[in-house]
């Protein structure tokens, strides 16, 4: 798995969202914004890309995603606990319709005890209510690596929310329905038709 699988993932997740219209917001830490990245890497992707945020800090996951401190002083950065909180964050700020959230131990060095180099937490959340998490423990193969996986994972799992309620795929995902507070209007209902918006740098 490497960049032509999330070259291909992300042309045919924005394909898919397209023709939804579904928009996308991201949130990563160990992968430093290389989600965001594959996605806008494909020409014409601002019409379903918002936004992206690189929350590689506590700090930044508490101020720019809304993660309490409380998380992550009980769960640690790299938990179940904290990924859901920053796709949750990501879905209300950005006022998307689809957010996913990284966060995890991409090496050589950051493991502590029950938590190895190459463990990685994953969430998604959608504004209908669903959110769904993985853990991932691709081990020691090395920082890029666990990097360019970590994406093809969060790619597949925006997927699962893209496709509908009934097409979540990987049993070992863990789905729940939460409540977001997203009060902005999705987009696709407060205006029948969308115009082109300008290229994006």
């Amino acid at each position: 798995m490497g960049g032509s699988d999330a070259r291909a993932l992300s042309r045919s997740l924005l394909d898919l969202c397209r023709m939804r219209k579904l928009t996308i917001a991201t949130a990563e830490s160990c992968t430093g914004g290389l989600v965001a990245g594959a996605l806008t890497d494909i020409p014409g992707s601002s019409d379903v890309i918002d936004r992206g945020f690189v929350t590689y800090s506590n700090d930044a996951k508490r101020a720019m995603l809304g993660v309490e401190a409380g998380t992550l002083a009980n769960f640690g950065a790299v938990s179940k606990e904290t990924a859901t909180a920053m796709a949750v964050g990501a879905l209300e700020r950005a006022g998307v319709d689809l957010a996913v959230a990284i966060t995890g131990i991409a090496g050589p060095g950051g493991a502590t005890p029950g938590k190895p180099v190459g463990l990685v937490h994953f969430a998604a959340a959608a504004r209908d209510g669903r959110i769904i998490h993985r853990e991932q423990r691709f081990g020691a193969i090395g920082r890029s690596a666990v990097r360019q996986r970590s994406v093809v994972e969060a790619l597949r799992m925006l997927m699962d929310l893209a496709r509908g309620p009934q097409a979540q795929s990987k049993p070992r995902a863990t789905a729940t329905r939460l409540r977001p507070r997203v009060t902005r209007s999705p987009r696709r209902h407060a205006v029948k038709r969308r115009t082109p918006r300008s290229p994006r740098g």
